[in-house]
């Protein structure tokens, strides 16, 4: 599906991308997102739980702080986010209060992933569409962990 302008599903995983090495080069766990409205980036992070020293700082917690200042407003329904791991369940929780109108993630998380969860905790009008740059995205997530044991 793409957006309004015409950059397409990919293109922005590819800014979240951005985002998620950025975090990789600060030690941070490397997730990145970035949130869309009417085809604009309105809002672009990463995680800085520990730069932060602040568990709930992961991307899509502080992309939606953004994008709402961005907006002047709490609910995103009209937005989408790109994230490049599919959201936990305190960050679906957010989204979901959020009203995000749709979640677009590379990765899937089978841990820690909102989709593991019977109900869904997303809001009942958010779409969810996974497995976008999926390998670029989880290769970046192993290669991290790969180098924190080492």
């Amino acid at each position: 599906m793409s957006e309004k302008i015409g950059f397409t599903d990919e293109y922005y995983m590819q800014q979240a991308l951005k985002e998620a090495r950025e975090a990789f080069r600060k030690d941070e766990v490397p997730v990145g997102a970035v949130i869309v409205c009417e085809g604009r980036i309105i809002a672009r992070t990463h995680n800085l739980t520990e730069t932060l020293n602040d568990v709930t700082a992961h991307a899509e917690i502080l992309a939606i702080t953004s994008a709402s200042e961005t907006l002047g407003g709490k609910y995103l329904n009209g937005c989408t986010l790109y994230v490049t791991l599919e959201p936990c369940t305190m960050c679906a929780g957010a989204l979901s209060w959020a009203q995000i109108g749709r979640i677009v993630y590379g990765a899937s998380d089978p841990q820690r992933g909102f989709s593991r969860l019977t109900p869904s905790p997303l809001h009942p009008r958010t779409e969810a569409l996974g497995g976008i740059l999926a390998e670029e995205c989880g290769s970046l997530v192993k290669d991290f962990f790969k180098r924190k044991r080492s």
